[in-house]
């Protein structure tokens, strides 16, 4: 139970690092770096690992011909990395499973254990061109059609809530943040009047008794 506890705050204490800590320095407007995340999710949730992260590259540079479609390059590769070695693979089956029954074909289903053996052996691939080789050859099997289609709502639903949900979060730190300066400039200002009036009535006093 310890060991659990420990791993998912260290998995906690990554994702503020990776995702979360990037929002909170970005200096853009909430809505240039929401749209970051918009598209880090899109291209994470979609059965291209290894060349997301190009792909996010490429949609900035035909995006920022655009003011209104620009977007925060250095947030927008950070969320690709909800997909990684760890969620690759139960993420890739429910594209699978959901491609299956969108085509229709869900009597055709295999099993995750079938499914997992043959994307490990691609993930423990020796070199990085083994494993493009390995990935090229699941796709262009049975399960790779089936995969595409069933990320689509996954790639759209998740691009769509990721801006919703980073938007308000970046707005609302903002607001957070320009009321606690609001606070400390008016409790600076109430301790320097106090200060003053202080001073004025020592001088007041003083002024007494010389009369």
């Amino acid at each position: 139970m310890r060991r659990q506890h420990t791993w998912l705050k260290k998995l906690n204490r990554l994702v503020h690092f990776r995702l979360v800590i990037p929002l909170m320095r970005s200096p853009h407007t909430p809505e240039y770096t929401a749209r970051g995340v918009m598209i880090g999710l899109f291209w994470a949730f979609t059965p291209l690992i290894g060349v997301q992260m190009y792909l996010v590259f490429l949609s900035w540079l035909i995006a920022r011909r655009k003011p209104n479609w620009d977007f925060n390059l250095l947030v927008g590769l950070a969320w690709t990395w909800v997909s990684n070695v760890f969620t690759l693979i139960p993420t890739y089956y429910l594209f699978y499973v959901t491609g299956q029954i969108l085509l229709g074909r869900s009597h055709a289903i295999t099993g995750y254990d079938h499914f997992a053996h043959a994307w490990q052996a691609a993930l423990e691939a020796e070199s990085y061109t083994r494993a493009i080789v390995a990935y090229v050859r699941i796709v262009a099997s049975e399960q790779g059609v089936p995969m595409l289609i069933g990320s689509i709502p996954y790639a759209f639903g998740t691009a769509w809530l990721g801006y919703r949900w980073s938007l308000k979060f970046i707005i609302t730190l903002r607001k957070a943040r320009h009321e606690r300066k609001i606070r400390r400039q008016r409790g600076k200002a109430a301790e320097a009047g106090a200060g003053k009036d202080a001073i004025a009535g020592k001088d007041a006093i003083k002024g007494a008794d010389r009369a």
